[in-house]
Formats: C-alpha cells, structure tokens, sequence
C-alpha cells in the first residue's frame, strides 16, 4: 500500500512558508536599500553561479542519484548505507573544492583583464565558496529525508535570508548610498554574510544528523553502490545541466546591460540597465507559491516514489496524488498571482530606493510567469518520477529540447516584451516540458492522467475561474494607477482573503480530498475512481 507522503509535504510546506517568508523579508531589505539599479544587478548575476552548482550538484543530480540508492540501503543494511554516505559526501567535497579552485583562478584572470575593476566579478569571487557549502547542505538534507526528517532541510534557506537582511539593514544607516564606493562596499559585506551562511548551514545540518552516527572511515566496501550512484548521476548532470542552461541565458540575457553594455554588434540592445535585478525579484515572487506548495510536494514524494519503484499500482496511486495536488495548489495560485502583481511587487518590494515605477516593472514580469506556477511544480514532480525509477536519459532528452526553445523565444520576445519576454518564455517552454514528460512516463508506466485525475484537475479550473472572478470584482475599485504603500497593502489583502476563502470554501462544499491532503492528512485508499471523486 502506498505510503502517505502528506505528512511530509505539510511538514516541508509549513517550514518552506517561513523560509519563503524570510526570502521574501531579505527582497524587500535588497529592493529599499539598493532598488533595481546596476549594483543590484551585478550582486544577482554573481549568485547566479553558486545557485546553478547547487541545483545541479546539491538538490539536483546527486541528490536525486543517491536518495534511491541510500534509501534501499538503508532499509536493507544500514551500516552499508552509512559507508555510502561517507564516500559520497568525502568525493563531493573534493570535487567540487576543486571546482572552486580553478573557478576563483578564472574569474582572477578576468578581472586582472578589467584592471580589477569589475563588480559582478568581485561579487562572484566572493560568493563562490558558498557552492561546495550548500551542496553539501542538500546531500545531508536527502539523508535526513530518508530518516524521515524533512524540517531540518526545509529551515536551513532561513538562515541564509536573515544573514542578509541583517548585513543589508544592519549596514544602512552606516553608509553613505549616496557615495557609489560605499554602496559597494555595503553589497560586498552582503556577499560575504552569504559565504557565511552557507558555513552555520552545514554545522545545522551536521547536528540534526548527529544521532545517526552515519560518518565510517571504511568506505572502500560502498564502492560498488557509489559506482551505480555515478553511473545515475552522468545522465542527471547532463538533464539537470540543459536545464540550468535556461537559468544561465535567463541571466545573460537580462544582465547583458550592466555587466557588458548598452549595444550588442553596434545595436541598441532591447533591455536596459536594472534588467537583471528586475526579473530576479519577479522571480523571488513567483517562487514563493513554487517552492511552498510545489517544490514541497515533490520533495516529500520523491522518498515514497522511489521505495514503490517497483510497485506499479502503488507507484501511480502516489504520483496520481502528487499531480493532483500540485493542481489544486498551483492553478489557483497561478490565476491569483496574475491578478494580484502589481500590489503585490509593491508591498514586498516599494520604499527607499525602489519606486514604484520599479514596482509596475516587476509587476509586467511577473503576469509573464505566473500562468506556469501549476506547471513548473508538476515538472518537478514528473521529473522525480523517472529519477524514482532511475530512469534520467528520458528528462534529459525532453530537456534538450526545452533549452533550445527556451533560448531562440528568449532571443525573439525580449524585443517587443522587453525582460517580460524571458518570462513568458519561461513559461510556454514548462507547458511543452509537462505535456513531454507526461507521454513519455505514460509509456513507461501506464495510464497516469486517469478520469480521476482528470476530473480533478477540471473542478480546480473551473474553481480557480470563480475565484479569478471574485478577486477580480474585489481589487477593480481598490487598485489604480499611482497607490501608496498602503493602499497597495488594504488591496492585495482584499484581493488573497478572497481568493482563499473561494478556494476553501468550494472545496469543502464539493468535498475535495486534494485539501485534506493539503493539510497534511493521508489518503486512506487507493486512487479514487470517478464515482466517488465528488
């Protein structure tokens, strides 16, 4: 019988919701302190780099190569399991210490070209330790989601947001932001509160696994299970690398004006300085419902899928859920989040230096990715889904194609939509990428979007349009076109206190099980079938 993973995702959501609310406290100290200017953007494409090693390496391909093996191991001869994790985390470090090595010579190398006169490059030098840092933080997080504890993990980005938002806030009324050479030193001490951050997260992660007793020196016996690990993770990297791609021409592309210039083969380029830092804070936006309900979901279930890999009916039965209920969450969060944009890019982000023309701007990225939010979090599920079956080259060959037209409608959109077209190229390439991944696991497992998946999924459209309705009806006479911090605030309230209740309250008239499970509560059966879905 498949294993409630529920539980869990209510566990991580509830932690991921103070996390997010953190990220969302250190944006808006970044959005006051600096706005969406030059230095903003140098500071979000130096963390650029860090951010792909630790989806790529940490939460990405070796995480998701060595939670199956590791979970197997576990059940079957724990000691095993432990050599693993020892060998696998001994390797880790010195590969990826290496990595940092000749990464810090390289950007050396370029800024001794730029007469050491280069920010982003600065920034980047600073910030690269904190890659092998929060790599290491994501491999103890899988060995703690095999123990069964999720919160540790779950926690730890908090303590990376408050670092910054003390060193942001802390240094304010210290430093002189009309003075460019203060501001930034300031962006560099915050850099440096990254690096540090990313040292108490391995101490935090070191003492939730301390019970286990989990370090051997013996590793030489665990070769044969590290070699299957790596034999997993070549085709990972590569999925998990092409995808990262889009994050990294996503950062080119927008970065382009602060970090190179204002033409590109002596035409004006279409974006314009500030580029980066606005599509960076969209981006924070919309990843807030992203990484509470979606990213959650596919964590928790991730451990569950893997242990049934072999159990075909129960396989289905946790994934059906699993797709269910990033449904139930993400479309009405995807309609919500286009219609509250604007307040809410004000509330998080406007004061200070960041006006309220900023606040608009963001705005217009954001209505560009909020359409996918339902989507983005089934690929994540989808994607774990073959990881579970060790099964990677199939994602890789979808993610190939995703990349390549991800990149050429970022090359076509950015000229008539401006940054706003990276966003919706963002998302039109995650509605091939389910659609990809959905027949290609069908193939391989059976049918996965049954009537009963179906019949959900078509409740939640028609809901989420209600709610749109309702939210749209509410915010109509409260928005306008120059608000103040306040009334931005009393609209967007309005505007997520009906959507809520909408939602809520139409689930429980139409008994909907995706909202007990959404709190945390098991399916006590198998699939529901048509009949009894209402």
């Amino acid at each position: 019988m498949a294993a409630g993973f529920e539980k869990h995702a209510r566990t991580v959501t509830l932690l991921t919701v103070a996390s997010r609310v953190t990220g969302l406290a250190r944006d808006a100290a970044l959005s006051r302190v600096f706005g969406a200017d030059p230095i903003m953007d140098a500071f979000f494409f130096a963390f650029l780099i860090p951010n792909l090693f630790r989806r790529l390496f940490g939460e990405g391909a070796l995480a998701a190569a060595f939670l199956p093996v590791y979970s197997r191991l576990h059940a079957s001869d724990p000691v095993q399991a432990r050599r693993l994790a020892s060998l696998t985390i001994a390797i880790m470090t010195v590969a990826l210490g290496v990595v940092v090595l000749i990464g810090e010579g390289l950007l050396l190398l370029v800024l001794w070209m730029n007469d050491f006169d280069h920010l982003a490059i600065n920034l980047m030098m600073i910030m690269l330790p904190y890659m092998p840092l929060v790599c290491l933080v994501a491999i103890l997080g899988a060995m703690l989601q095999v123990h069964g504890r999720f919160g540790p993990t779950a926690a730890a980005p908090m303590i990376l947001n408050l670092l910054i938002v003390s060193s942001a806030v802390g240094l304010v009324f210290m430093v002189d932001h009309e003075d460019e050479a203060q501001r930034i030193a300031h962006v560099s001490v915050i850099a440096s509160s990254v690096l540090l951050a990313g040292l108490i997260q391995v101490a935090w992660s070191l003492s939730a696994l301390r019970d286990q007793a989990w370090w051997r020196r013996d590793w030489s016996s665990a070769a044969p299970e590290m070699r299957g690990v790596l034999i997993q993770v070549g085709p990972m990297i590569l999925g998990l690398g092409v995808l990262q791609l889009n994050t990294l021409f996503d950062g080119i592309i927008a970065s382009y004006p602060a970090v190179v210039g204002s033409t590109i083969f002596g035409i004006d380029y279409p974006l314009e300085e500030g580029a980066m830092a606005t599509v960076s804070f969209a981006q924070r936006l919309y990843q807030f419902p992203l990484g509470v309900f979606g990213i959650a979901i596919a964590t928790a279930i991730f451990p569950a899928l893997a242990r049934l890999s072999e159990a075909r009916d129960d396989f289905l039965d946790v994934l059906r859920r699993g797709l269910r209920l990033v449904v139930y969450i993400g479309l009405p969060a995807s309609v919500g989040l286009m219609l509250v944009r604007e307040p809410l890019a004000a509330v998080v982000l406007q004061g200070g230096d960041f006006t309220a023309e900023d606040s608009r701007r963001v705005g217009f990225v954001l209505l560009g990715y909020a359409p996918a939010i339902w989507a983005y979090s089934m690929v994540h599920v989808l994607t774990r889904a073959f990881y579970a079956r060790s099964e990677p080259r199939t994602p890789v060959l979808i993610a190939c194609l995703v990349v390549g037209l991800n990149l050429a409608l970022n090359l076509v959109l950015i000229w008539p939509l401006g940054e706003a077209g990276l966003a919706w190229s963002t998302s039109l390439c995650s509605f091939v990428q389910v659609t990809l991944l959905l027949i290609a696991l069908r193939r391989r497992t059976g049918t996965i979007v049954d009537r009963g998946v179906v019949r959900s999924w078509l409740i939640m459209l028609a809901l989420s349009l209600v709610m749109g309705a309702a939210v749209w009806l509410i915010g109509r006479p409260l928005l306008g076109p120059e608000m103040s911090w306040s009334a931005s605030l009393l609209a967007l309230a309005a505007m997520v206190f009906t959507g809520g209740v909408i939602v809520l309250l139409g689930s429980a008239a139409l008994r909907r099980p995706e909202l007990g499970w959404a709190l945390g509560r098991a399916s006590g059966e198998r699939h529901e079938s048509p009949r009894d879905s209402n």
